[in-house]
């Protein structure tokens, strides 16, 4: 049994063709390629298994008469004789009990094989699987008892976690542990859009979110949505910062910076707000160890490092060198 395109079939091949047409949940149904309509319209039979296909009433109004059948590979075999073409409308599997049917049946060599042709009668696009990901969370939302009483600030905590150890995948440079730890992250956006849902006053879903995020970055980036040039990344920088001091109305450099994010964070935050802004802001100086680690966040973020990340890799160091001492292994 092999694949073919369409146009290597003729109609006068005795052995006639089987056409398994399959499409994608992800796109609208009806929503099919040209070459799927020409296999429709041109074939002699129509079959589906499954009465509730989303796709047949598009077909029926578009004047195409579909079977409800489920053929065995035998009954294929016999329907495509004399040189008639079968369209096989697959269901979501894929049909693999009728294509592991027709592949025996082409081994045995004891009967003449009508031509299969596998034609993918839409596709994904990039991101399709995300769609997977919110009528999966729908689902969750609605019947699981814990996840339907679920908050916004209940499920605060999960998203710094969640960060936390998207960074420690990066750090590490563990590229399965860091696509696992994105989808994590990824599933706090759309959990809380879904929450959001449910807000009696004042909802939104994950699309409001989708598109407040798209807006943003086109406003953001006129270099490459617009007539602005930005040739360095300190000058994209420049933009960014410019358009949202505009859009957020501040008034103050600090405007806008999280309060409660680790200290050496904030402080490297407020240090780099400082220079991006050309101000001359002398550092507080007083007695105590948290000045002091001020003075070394602001030099780290001059020397354009992450105290943060430098802390947590000295630390790392700090603990391996215990583990060491105590002579326990990784």
């Amino acid at each position: 049994m092999n694949a073919t395109s369409a146009t290597s079939v003729t109609p006068e091949d005795p052995s006639g063709r089987v056409v398994l047409l399959t499409t994608s949940h992800r796109v609208a149904p009806g929503l099919l390629s040209w070459p799927a309509w020409q296999a429709l319209r041109t074939a002699d039979r129509v079959l589906c298994a499954d009465g509730a296909h989303p796709q047949l009433p598009y077909l029926r109004e578009a004047g195409i008469r579909v079977e409800e059948a489920s053929p065995t590979a035998e009954d294929l075999v016999a329907a495509c004789a004399g040189g008639h073409t079968v369209v096989v409308v697959a269901t979501g599997e894929g049909e693999p009990t009728l294509t592991d049917g027709l592949a025996r049946l082409a081994g045995s060599g004891r009967v003449a094989m009508p031509e299969l042709e596998l034609l993918p009668a839409s596709y994904d696009l990039p991101g399709a699987r995300l769609l997977d990901l919110i009528q999966v969370m729908d689902r969750i939302r609605a019947e699981c008892p814990w996840s339907s009483q679920q908050t916004h600030k209940g499920l605060a905590k999960y998203g710094i976690e969640e960060a936390y150890e998207l960074v420690e995948a990066i750090e590490d440079g563990d590229r399965d542990e860091l696509r696992e730890e994105l989808g994590d992250v990824l599933l706090q956006v759309v959990f809380h859009a879904r929450i959001a849902e449910d807000d009696p006053d004042s909802p939104f879903s994950i699309d409001d979110v989708a598109a407040t995020i798209v807006t943003k970055l086109i406003h953001r980036h006129p270099h490459v949505f617009g007539d602005a040039t930005a040739t360095t990344p300190e000058e994209v920088k420049e933009h960014w910062l410019r358009t949202k001091a505009v859009e957020k109305r501040r008034e103050s450099v600090t405007d806008g910076i999280p309060l409660h994010q680790p200290g050496l964070a904030l402080a490297a935050k407020l240090a780099s707000r400082v220079r991006s802004a050309d101000l001359e802001v002398p550092l507080p100086t007083a007695e105590g160890i948290g000045y002091e680690l001020l003075a070394l966040a602001a030099r780290a973020e001059s020397e354009g490092v992450d105290p943060e990340a430098a802390l947590r890799a000295a630390a790392r160091a700090y603990r391996d060198a215990i583990r060491g001492v105590e002579g326990v292994g990784d």
